[in-house]
């Protein structure tokens, strides 16, 4: 796809944009115009518009790639939904006269250093500009407007070039496959009937295509929209938008460019603004039941976390937990002193969260009150689509006066103690059906075709803006672009208790149903909705729909969500890990395992959190799909990803799986458990009992955690008997599979270094403003005990009891050899000599 420009001939810019005139030519069309970013341009011939990287085309618009769809007149009653045309579905319904009109010749008009103006002639004789221009480091800005005269117009196109081999993400979360290519993508809720849930699961679409030869293409509108990735043809993506009568305001889309396509969301925050991290504490185990029967039971669940030492930072109450949703209170009945109970839980070091709708109860006469003053005074939209809710109709946030009402009554919980919210539903606002539109109104003069999209964030922002920043929890269903400023957390939804993949048929006997998917399905969720600006996901662990779980079900999906960014864990059978019961099969084995995996992913916060800290710099995913992270082995697993740079997870996600086979990345990767080494690129089969997550560490990893004792990272009253970072960062652990030198800076400043070689492993800690008090290095994969270990330069001693000891080093067999070295605070340097 290479084109080679006069710039590669060695001719200055100047002379490209102001020293030629418009109809100079060389062969094929007009002298090309070049504007650059750095090492990355976008470059204008007349037979493309091409983004470039240095001089390689990393993406390409012929003149065909930009489209009109005509229409014989713009009907104000039709929804211009472009997908069920896309996907040629039975519902599908044409409007008269449509034609799709690509433009066949390009033509600089307008020039200057840092932007082009460009004009398409399509077939038919219209003709639309394209605008151009440098919005920052690798980062385009572009606007196609169709012309003011001719035809009615009622969709725009894009149809870029692709390269026919690469692998595509970005798109927001989806359930079935990381890698988009073969799919068609719907930017909205769509009513298809295909899965038991009734409609496609697009909770969170977001707009921007990134391809994994690191390019992104990001198209900033609202309207409905589809996305072919290369379905229909293997070396173009074909993108929609059903603009309506809104189709003259044209369609903006960013061209974004980078050397790894990790990089490429850093350019979409740099567009939409950078994710809203949660609470430190909300990184720990969160623990919740669907329906908690009172106080009573929830004051039990919490002695009972603590009593069996599983390690848990916060708890949230679904409902019902109200006098109706909403009512802003707690029910008297069933919570007989809310207060108390909120209290205890910091007491005991939890925080505490609430589920949450946009709604109020009007089929309860506790809400009339409310209801009449949001009738009164108009708080709720004009005008009313179809509601997908059982409660009513949602509240207008686009009324400044109604977000402010909202937010004082949603204050009464916050003041309470109240840390976090489930923000749930929300979805009504949909584009429309068969053709028709589902019309609403709202006070700011919009409507469902760009409100299906932007509600959500006006949803969110509302109780954001209630929460400080790095102090909250949100846990929203759904999102859109943009509002990674607001939200928190995304969670899937309800998805199946079981291990059906997404749309699979699953028949029990009793029933039969095409499965939102379950544990399968949440891994690629979480992957999806990474690179798509959603760097936090956290599914119910366990599933939802068809609960419960049973033992070899709940397992695999907690060894799962020990190694994601969110660990929350509940059912709709309410199924707590300590409760056995006949249906569930649960069993103090299990509750062993639990105990491990939920402490896991507690002691990595300070891994995740310097990671999360990190997206400011570097906008990367938290979880990387292997296939993202590694374009260059061309596969894309759905069920094998990074956690970070250094830990490559594999879960077993099929039911009786006991091995399975792990596609392994450049350089030597160190199983967590035995410290066995493996080099890759390679497959490697191995192992997996219940018991055991598939896990990694590259050699020369180094992976800060927390101490094995702790049990929460909130704060609390009763420290004889929880061991909170709140109450003391403690001693770093420093977990280290010797490789290469490398080395890690912690989001507090700490650093640590490592580098091996066959004589000796040198190991370097300098601690920061939290971690100061010392560290543990816990070094695997030894083999052997060493023949020394020194201490800036002096001889350290081994000690029988290393958790009494000030400093000293041990050495067990354990995890393919395993040297501890515990030292004090301050810089020091360690010397190993095999």
């Amino acid at each position: 796809m290479a084109r080679l420009s006069l710039l590669a001939w060695g001719l200055p810019l100047s002379l490209l944009l102001v020293g030629c005139s418009d109809d100079e030519t060389e062969p094929g069309g007009p002298v090309p115009v070049r504007i650059e970013s750095g090492d990355y341009a976008v470059r204008v011939s007349a037979d493309a518009v091409d983004l470039l990287r240095r001089d390689d085309v990393l993406l390409s618009f012929p003149a065909d790639a930009f489209v009109l769809g005509r229409v014989d007149e713009i009907d104000d009653a039709t929804n211009y939904d472009p997908y069920p045309l896309v996907t040629g579905a039975p519902t599908a319904t044409e409007p008269p006269g449509l034609s799709w009109q690509p433009a066949e010749k390009i033509r600089p008009t307008a020039r200057d250093a840092t932007s082009v103006t460009v004009t398409l002639t399509h077939s038919g004789g219209r003709t639309s500009t394209l605008s151009l221009s440098v919005d920052g480091d690798g980062r385009f800005g572009a606007r196609f407007v169709p012309s003011a005269e001719g035809d009615a117009i009622a969709y725009l196109r894009l149809r870029p070039r692709v390269d026919g081999s690469e692998g595509f993400y970005g798109l927001g979360e989806v359930f079935d496959d990381v890698n988009h290519r073969g799919k068609v993508r719907a930017m909205q809720l769509e009513a298809t009937g295909e899965l038991e849930s009734t409609n496609n699961e697009a909770h969170v679409p977001i707009p921007l295509l990134v391809g994994t030869r690191g390019w992104g293409l990001f198209v900033e509108n609202p309207y409905p929209a589809a996305f072919d990735v290369a379905q229909g043809d293997a070396e173009h993506a074909e993108i929609t938008f059903g603009t309506g009568a809104a189709s003259g305001e044209g369609l903006s889309f960013h061209l974004l460019a980078a050397e790894h396509p990790l990089d490429v969301t850093r350019r979409y925050y740099d567009a939409t603004g950078y994710p809203r991290l949660p609470a430190r504490w909300a990184l720990g185990p969160w623990v919740w039941r669907d329906e908690n029967d009172d106080q009573a039971q929830v004051e039990n669940d919490l002695a009972q976390i603590r009593a069996l030492d599983l390690a848990t930072s916060a708890y949230w109450i679904d409902r019902p937990y109200a006098t109706a949703v909403n009512t802003f209170d707690f029910n008297p009945t069933q919570f007989p002193d809310a207060q108390a109970m909120i209290d205890k839980m910091h007491a005991l070091g939890f925080r505490t969260a609430l589920w949450h709708t946009p709604y109020l109860d009007e089929k309860d006469p506790a809400t009339q009150a409310l209801r009449d003053e949001a009738t009164q005074k108009g708080y709720y939209p004009p005008e009313r689509g179809l509601l997908l809710n059982k409660w009513g109709p949602p509240i207008d946030f686009t009324n400044p006066d109604a977000v402010a009402w909202w937010k004082s009554l949603v204050k009464k919980y916050i003041d309470m103690g109240v840390e976090g919210f489930k923000l749930d539903y929300g979805e009504d606002i949909v584009p429309g059906v068969f053709g028709a539109r589902n019309v609403w109104k709202f006070s700011d003069g919009s409507d469902e075709r760009t409100m299906h999209s932007q509600f959500q964030k006006l949803y969110h922002s509302t109780y954001s803006e209630l929460l400080g920043d790095e102090q909250n929890f949100l846990l929203c269903r759904g999102g859109t672009y943009g509002d990674q400023t607001h939200v928190s957390v995304i969670w899937p939804g309800d998805l199946d208790a079981s291990f059906a993949k997404h749309g699979e048929t699953v028949d029990t006997g009793t029933d039969k149903y095409n499965a939102v998917g379950g544990l399968p399905a949440s891994v690629v969720a979480g992957l999806s909705l990474g690179p798509s600006g959603y760097p936090f996901y956290g599914s119910d662990t366990g599933g939802y729909r068809h609960s419960p779980p049973d033992k070899e079900l709940f397992t695999r999906w907690f060894e799962q969500t020990a190694l994601s960014s969110v660990m929350q864990i509940g059912t709709s059978s309410n199924d707590v890990a300590w409760e056995a019961t006949a249906e569930n099969g649960f069993d103090d084995e299990m509750l062993g395992w639990y105990r491990k995996y939920v402490r896991l992913h507690l002691r990595l916060f300070p891994y995740e959190w310097t990671l999360a800290k990190r997206i400011a710099e570097d906008g990367r995913p938290i979880q990387r799909a292997l296939g993202l992270a590694y374009p260059e082995l061309g596969i894309h697993p759905n069920d094998v990803y990074l956690f970070g740079d250094d830990l490559l997870v594999a879960p077993v996600v099929e039911r009786g799986v006991t091995s399975r086979e792990v596609p392994l990345p450049p350089g030597t990767w160190v199983d967590y458990w035995t410290g066995v080494a493996h080099e890759g690129p390679g497959t490697l089969t191995v192992d997996a009992p219940l018991d055991t997550l598939p896990l990694f560490l590259r050699a020369g990893g180094i992976v800060p955690m927390l101490r094995p004792t702790i049990d929460t990272l909130a704060p609390t009253t009763d420290t004889a008997n929880v061991d909170s970072f709140a109450t003391t960062p403690g001693l770093l652990w420093v977990r280290i599979a010797p490789g290469a030198a490398s080395s890690f800076a912690l989001y507090d400043g700490t650093e640590l270094t490592q580098a091996a070689d066959s004589s000796e492993i040198s190991l370097g800690t300098k601690g920061g403003a939290e971690f100061s008090l010392g560290t543990v290095f816990e070094v695997i994969g030894l083999g052997t005990k060493p023949a020394s270990v020194t201490v800036d330069g002096q001889p350290l001693s081994e000690a029988a009891d290393l958790d009494a000891a000030a400093e000293g080093y041990s050495y067990t067999d354990e995890t393919g050899g395993t040297l501890w070295v515990k030292l004090g605070p301050g810089e020091r340097a360690v010397t190993v000599t095999r």
